[in-house]
Formats: structure tokens, sequence, C-alpha cells
């Protein structure tokens, strides 16, 4: 069966990886999800991560996460959410777009000028799709 919402994919890879506390995680890769991490990696979510060819040689690349953790084993990460999925999109204007967590929390948009954080897109003052929330 085709994956129908590949972000929510790579949600659901990163939440299940810090439940089992895992060093990495690997996610078939495509630009949109190297844009997501690069936005993680940003705001101090997660450690690092590295777009690579597949080790089992099949087809295509992987983006392999290095997660975060405290000193304790607690995630940096408390919570993911996907906002816009494919049954019903969720769109907002700069003045619209919402403040996770009161500004805890960052939200990721998808904007004519790129994928940027909530904060950055308020700043640039462009609306876009509200992807995801990450806190």
């Amino acid at each position: 069966m085709p994956m129908t919402d590949p972000i929510a994919d790579f949600l659901t890879r990163m939440r299940n990886a810090i439940h089992a506390a895992h060093e990495s995680v690997e996610i078939p890769a495509s630009k949109l999800k190297a844009e997501l991490a690069r936005i993680l990696v940003e705001q101090g979510y997660i450690e690092s991560f590295s777009v690579h060819p597949r080790r089992d040689g099949g087809f295509g690349e992987v983006i392999e996460i290095r997660l975060k953790y405290t000193d304790e084993r607690r995630s940096a990460i408390s919570g993911l959410k996907r906002v816009s999925r494919p049954g019903r999109r969720t769109y907002v204007d700069a003045k619209s777009i919402p403040k996770v967590l009161g500004g805890m929390g960052t939200a990721i948009v998808s904007t004519s000028n790129g994928v940027m954080t909530g904060h950055d897109a308020r700043t640039a003052g462009v609306g876009g799709e509200v992807l995801a929330q990450v806190w």
C-alpha cells in the first residue's frame, strides 16, 4: 500500500525511536524531510542529521537523525504533532501562525519562501501550510 502521508511517517518514526531511547533513526529521504530535520537541528531538538544511500543497497536515500537526550536520558523532544494532513490541509496567514506552548515550542510552516519555523514566517510576514508542531 502506498504511503499517503510521508511527514506523519517521519514524525512517527522519530516518536517511536524516542520512546525506545534509540541513539539514531533512519527515515526514507526527501527534500521536505531534510528541511524538517534542518529546522529540528537549528531549534536544538536533535543532535544532527545526514543524508546517505541506503545500507541494504535498496533504492533511494535515507536521512539518519541523531536524537538528542539530556544526561538523565530524557529526550529534547517531548512532543511531535502533525497539523496539516492530506485529508485536511491547514493554511494560515502570517498573523494567524499558531504559537506552540505559548512560544516554548516550534511550529514548522511550509511557505512560498521555503520551510521555516512559525517565528521566522511571522517575522518575514508570510503564511503557508502548518506542517507540524514540536515541543
